[in-house]
């Protein structure tokens, strides 16, 4: 039996088609032999493993189908709704080895709560992601998750073409790449040239460091952001002290 499959960040008026994630629930713990294993025959860009306990919250894994994810928010959020549906309740707390995550869900529609991540400085552009983006990168920031790349223009991050070979001679696991939005309050796309997958569709963890980037940028801690992948992602956000709120829709696949 195939586990469920849910795309969330979803805008079908746009075209975009979110971030598509399995999840399993499993009455028994796995091993990690066995999510990784179960992961790479899915094959989608994150498989979330639940896990009730005795006290009947839940804990969850993400697994690529080539290594572990330590934080997926889009993982997080189809979980989240998968849950909600399944126990009829309209928010779910996930542990994970972070923390938690709360997920509300009302109609198609699903709100996220993360951890705020800062940058913790800039730093220098190594050469080969210079090359390998052949876009004006204006800024590098560091983050406890992946690195923030700033450009000159969304037309630069719609029209970037990676070149994946380059950018892997620079050991930075991934990145997302960003700039101001012309219709929207900024766009971005991710990056990660050692795994896989290579580009994320729609990234919750990525925007948990993007929005308290632009939030002081753009005076506002409301922001609307598009995520130019080849499927692409809507995000509705709200900097709220150390949270990040992410809000978008979801469909099943």
């Amino acid at each position: 039996m195939h586990p469920p499959i849910i795309a969330v960040f979803t805008a079908p008026e746009l075209g975009f088609r979110g971030n598509p994630a399995a999840v399993v629930r499993s009455k028994h713990a796995l091993t990690p032999e066995q999510m990784q294993a179960q992961a790479r025959e899915i094959g989608m860009p994150a498989t979330s493993f639940l896990l009730e306990d005795a006290d009947g919250s839940y804990r969850v894994r993400w697994f690529a189908p080539d290594a572990e994810i330590a934080l997926c928010g889009h993982g997080a959020a189809a979980a989240g709704v998968f849950l909600a549906r399944q126990t009829q309740v309209e928010t779910v707390l996930l542990q994970y080895s972070g923390g938690q995550i709360a997920v509300k869900v009302a109609g198609n529609r699903f709100e996220m709560r993360l951890h705020a991540i800062p940058v913790t400085g800039q730093v220098a552009v190594p050469q080969a992601i210079k090359d390998g983006l052949a876009i004006p990168v204006l800024e590098m920031y560091q983050t406890e998750n992946k690195h923030l790349i700033l450009t000159d223009s969304e037309a630069s991050v719609a029209a970037m073409q990676p070149d994946f070979d380059r950018l892997r001679e620079s050991d930075i696991f991934g990145y997302a790449v960003t700039a101001k939005g012309d219709t929207v309050d900024f766009v971005s796309r991710a990056l990660v040239p050692h795994v896989q997958q290579l580009e994320d569709h729609a990234t919750g963890s990525s925007h948990a460091l993007l929005v308290p980037f632009w939030a002081p940028k753009l005076g506002k801690n409301q922001l609307v952001s598009h995520q130019l992948s080849p499927r692409g992602g809507r995000f509705f956000a709200e900097l709220a002290n150390d949270t990040v709120v992410l809000s978008g829709t979801f469909a099943r696949e």
